[in-house]
């Protein structure tokens, strides 16, 4: 983002989510209270947001009725808000880079699992599998000792800890970094060594101690906004917005699955009634009607996704009219590369590809983003737009 608005010499203008960060506008967040947030509100947010900055900075320059060009960027999440901004409100943006853009509500979601398999490679998945089949042995027998093993005592729930076993894998794909997980995974499993303690070593690594307790139903259930760590709410706040309107329920497919098979739709329901009340369901196919999925009838959205990224199959993957698509692919081109590069851990503001493993690849994926957009905000401009916001 600093790179392209260097480039354009634009500013960039960043937005905290309704009832993220420290933007509640109740001091619980119990389900009532969460009645408000959504997609939706977030997208009119943006929108009177835009306009009263626009006003804001028109009446410090002394200035009357004047437009500047607006391109939304989001990586994720926030990258299909972009796409659906864009969609919603044409004429305040000129475009949008919707980056692992999660356009696609999917009620059950084995295609996730599918894609760790497959970035995997044959013997890391294999010794993945065996990870998950250990866990379920160990539970059947010492659940207590098992998870002790993980730091993750405080997980009452066997599937609790059974999805933290597949979310904590997931990482090193989504996020660039396939290598730390899978060589030393690899290398125990084919030398006899104890392939627990060593999944155990790279999760403790990885994952916190405070992240792995906010995978427990418990946790989930807190409604006081902590001022110390965000992650307090935030988790709560996504697993509400997942269990009313996305769901991505990352179930297990029905053969040659990686995560165990408890990990199915009753968990995930039962999660969602459990934290939030009986009255809580996703609304996948509204979200979808509402948005368009991967059919959205927008324009000027470029799509881009990382070949390794499990979320790509909830992205626009097929170029369209107006709205191209390009998926980077790379052994660790994960969530985001276009923007963050590789890996994300730690995040490097400029999105540095050197280490990505085909830095060409990455940069040519970005040659074509900035052509884009240098397009559609010169048409902006054409328009008497001026200077320029990325937001």
């Amino acid at each position: 983002m600093a790179v392209l608005a260097k480039k354009f010499g634009a500013a960039i203008v960043s937005l905290e989510h309704r009832y993220y960060g420290k933007s509640s506008p109740f001091k619980e967040l119990t389900t009532h209270n969460l009645q408000y947030l959504s997609s939706k509100q977030a997208l009119f947010d943006l929108a009177v947001f835009r306009n009263y900055y626009q006003e804001l900075t028109n009446k410090k320059q002394n200035l009357s009725n004047y437009e500047n060009s607006w391109f939304v960027f989001g990586v994720s999440y926030p990258g299909a808000l972009s796409a659906w901004f864009r969609l919603k409100f044409p004429h305040l943006t000129c475009g949008s880079l919707a980056s692992s853009a999660v356009v696609l509500a999917i009620y059950n979601f084995p295609d996730f699992d599918r894609q760790i398999g497959v970035s995997a490679g044959p013997a890391c998945k294999k010794a993945l599998q065996e990870v998950t089949r250990l866990a379920e042995e160990g539970l059947s027998t010492s659940a207590n000792a098992v998870k002790s093993l993980f730091g993750a005592e405080k997980l009452n729930n066997d599937g609790d800890f059974l999805y933290l076993l597949a979310d904590a894998a997931v990482m090193a794909f989504q996020y660039g970094y396939p290598d730390v997980l899978c060589s030393p995974l690899v290398e125990a499993n084919s030398s006899g060594k104890d392939l627990m303690v060593a999944y155990a070593d790279y999760v403790k690594n990885y994952i916190s101690d405070g992240s792995v307790e906010s995978y427990g139903q418990q946790f989930l259930k807190k409604t006081t906004i902590d001022a110390d760590s965000n992650e307090v709410t935030s988790s709560r706040l996504w697993w509400y917005q997942v269990c009313t309107e996305f769901a991505y329920f990352q179930v297990s497919p029905s053969n040659d699955s990686i995560r165990s098979s408890k990990v199915d739709t009753k968990y995930h329901l039962d999660l969602c009634k459990n934290v939030f009340g009986k009255d809580v369901y996703p609304e996948v196919d509204i979200t979808n009607v509402y948005y368009g999925g991967t059919s959205i009838a927008g324009s000027k959205i470029i799509f881009m996704n990382g070949s390794q990224d499990p979320w790509r199959h909830a992205s626009k993957q097929k170029s369209s009219d107006n709205m191209p698509s390009n998926l980077i692919t790379c052994h660790n081109c994960g969530h985001g590369v276009d923007l963050r590069g590789c890996p994300q851990s730690p995040s490097r503001i400029e999105g540095d590809a050197s280490d990505c493993a085909s830095p060409d690849v990455v940069h040519k994926a970005r040659q074509q983003m900035v052509e884009h957009i240098d397009l559609w905000l010169s048409q902006c401009q054409d328009q008497d737009h001026g200077g320029i916001f990325l937001v």
